[in-house]
């Protein structure tokens, strides 16, 4: 099939062998996400969904980093007011795709780095990533349905000690506790992920989406209502004390003192 090349707002795609490549490009800032890039994303996600040529969706990040979370200047400037905000409205496209989305992960995966990968159908991860959720450590909360998914996935002991703890965790790790399917060497992680779409590609597109619903019937009502209960959540700690200090902290490159709130 042709091939197509579109790039807006720090996100690139590329449309070939109906597979749709979208991949965050700030490589200066480790692809840090910025309300303008979570409106892009969710706009090519909605294309693909409805696009005949779109099989398989495969995301990516540029420069040798998946995505370093949120860039929270950006954040804190343009903050969700509702939860019609474009963060969230990304996390309920990607969590709602009914075709068949792959992640191809090198270097940092920080907060919604992560949680995305939640929602991928297949996630391949190169050696040196870093996995990392942040939230608590913010002065945040989970996000993305992550409070739901996470301990069926990885199990209860592990994600309360991911979120709790909000350290970072290697591939290695990642793929012990079922977040990953597979690790490579990171110059050879998109090449796989693609390798691994372009066979899907060939399969029956609506076995491939039957199936996919299948395995998600029980859950996408609680998935949905999760992210909007947490986003409410969200919208309130960001306007915490904790969360200012955390802001703050990270910002003037020193521990957050949650001291003062704690007492």
């Amino acid at each position: 099939m042709a091939q197509s090349y579109k790039s807006s707002d720090k996100i690139d795609t590329f449309l070939s062998d109906h597979i749709l490549r979208i991949i965050m490009n700030r490589p200066e800032k480790k692809n840090a996400l910025t309300v303008a890039m979570y409106s892009k994303m969710t706009e090519f996600l909605s294309q693909a969904e409805i696009d005949e040529n779109v099989r398989i969706i495969l995301i990516g990040g540029a420069g040798g980093s998946f995505t370093s979370g949120n860039d929270l200047k950006d954040f804190l400037e343009n903050p969700p007011r509702d939860k019609s905000s474009p963060v969230f409205a990304f996390m309920n496209a990607i969590s709602q795709m009914e075709k068949p989305v792959i992640a191809a992960v090198e270097g940092l995966a920080v907060g919604i780095g992560t949680t995305m990968l939640l929602h991928c159908d297949l996630v391949y991860a190169g050696k040196n990533s870093k996995f990392l959720l942040p939230f608590v450590n913010l002065g945040l909360c989970p996000e993305a349905g992550s409070s739901f998914l996470l301990p069926p996935l990885v199990g209860a002991r592990n994600a309360t000690e991911l979120l709790f703890l909000g350290e970072p965790f290697s591939a290695e790790r990642a793929k012990e506790l079922g977040l990953i399917n597979g690790i490579l060497e990171d110059s050879e992680v998109l090449k796989y992920a693609e390798q691994q779409a372009r066979k899907l590609a060939l399969k029956s597109q609506t076995s491939i989406r039957l199936t996919k619903a299948m395995l998600k019937r029980k859950y996408g009502q609680i998935i949905k209502d999760t992210i909007s209960e947490e986003a409410e959540l969200l919208m309130k700690r960001l306007a915490s004390p904790e969360a200012a200090e955390a802001f703050a902290a990270f910002f003037e490159h020193r521990q957050a003192d949650f001291e003062k709130f704690n007492k």
